[in-house]
């Protein structure tokens, strides 16, 4: 792919003028997109943290953009809440009102809103190039790629509310809840390395490739991030709120074994906040040393950096979060800057993937 795209631009008789400039323009295009995935990530921790994903029960991609206007519409979507399982044996007996669902509809509200503004954004911003032919050649279809990737993360943003209102539960799935924020980080990611390589091609170089070194750091984190997905799922941060000792104890008491030690490693309150905080030291010095590799490349110094102070403030909002008990401002900082640790790391591992000399 990365040849291709080398070659397809350095063939290309008007790189220096309208394919550099489109590169550039695409380039901040999805930086913007990025920003806005950046910010669906935070609103849809404080959607979590709320229990605000059930509020809205029905998927209208174009209707649903409009707020119910009058008090009727905003009873129906209470009556529609009400059948919920969640109301019935949560907010319900907790005494909601009107009022507090107006809240968390709201944020269920807003984070579906950013969705729907950012497929328009993407969509088009990348048609307005196309209809210039401003497009590098060999991009078109990581555009199409990452076009679907979007529509694919509502889908699978819709298939976890929907696990919550089935049957009898009062919850998403914590495992469709993962599988939500971790799409949606692989679309940041993406859109991120994307833009780089596009930056890259506006200055006539070749796009970065992927080291082993790469594939480490993000598998490292893209564990970490899964472990955390599910402490948030199976509502594990709450079990402990002393550091580093449990409780009093470095191994928690209460893990259930009853079940297998597979089911204990996926379904485990206990036993998953100990390896989500504990599994992060991994994640730091992997990205210590991987850091260390990216310093020395052209232009890597500023991502070292970033890297650095990322799983830094990640690593310190993490235990503060834990000891605090979970306050919701902190524990969605907490998420906020995991998002920024994947997006540096990125940066960080392009830098890394550069290759020497212009296509041009």
């Amino acid at each position: 792919m990365t040849s291709a795209v080398a070659a397809a631009v350095a063939d290309d008789p008007v790189l220096p003028g309208r394919i550099r400039a489109g590169a550039r323009g695409l380039s901040i295009l999805l930086l913007a997109v990025a920003a806005l995935v950046f910010l669906m990530v935070v609103v849809g921790g404080i959607t979590r943290l709320t229990e605000s994903g059930l509020s809205i029960t029905e998927w209208k991609p174009i209707s649903g953009a409009i707020p119910p206007l009058s008090q009727a519409d905003w009873a129906r979507e209470f009556a529609l809440y009400q059948a919920t399982p969640q109301y019935r044996e949560v907010a319900g007996p907790a005494g909601m009102t009107l009022s507090g669902f107006k809240f968390i509809f709201f944020w269920e509200w807003v984070h579906r809103l950013l969705g729907r503004i950012l497929g328009l954004v993407f969509f088009g911003g990348v048609a307005w190039f196309a209809a210039r032919r401003a497009i590098p050649r060999g991009f078109t279809w990581r555009l199409v790629a990452l076009f679907v990737l979007g529509g694919l993360q509502g889908a699978v943003g819709w298939f976890m509310v929907v696990s919550g209102l089935e049957g009898a539960h009062t919850e998403v799935s914590p495992y469709r809840l993962s599988a939500h924020l971790l799409f949606a980080l692989f679309l940041f990611s993406a859109l991120i390395w994307t833009a780089l390589d596009l930056r890259a091609v506006a200055f006539a170089r070749r796009p970065s490739r992927i080291t082993g070194w790469t594939i480490l750091a993000l598998a490292a984190l893209f564990i970490q991030l899964m472990l955390g997905a599910w402490v948030a799922g199976f509502r594990a941060g709450y079990v402990s709120n002393t550091w580093p000792a449990m409780n009093g104890h470095f191994v928690p008491e209460g893990i259930d074994w009853s079940r297998g030690a597979g089911f204990a490693l996926t379904h485990d309150p206990f036993l998953l906040h100990f390896m989500h905080r504990w599994w992060a030291w991994v994640v730091v010095v992997v990205l210590v040393l991987f850091a260390r590799q990216v310093k020395r490349a052209e232009g890597g110094r500023a991502a070292s950096i970033a890297i650095h102070s990322a799983f830094g403030t990640q690593v310190i909002l993490g235990i503060l979060t834990v000891l605090s008990g979970i306050a919701l401002w902190l524990a969605v900082l907490h998420q906020a800057n995991g998002a920024l640790l994947v997006a540096a790391t990125v940066w960080g591992a392009h830098a890394f993937g550069g290759r020497d000399g212009a296509i041009a």
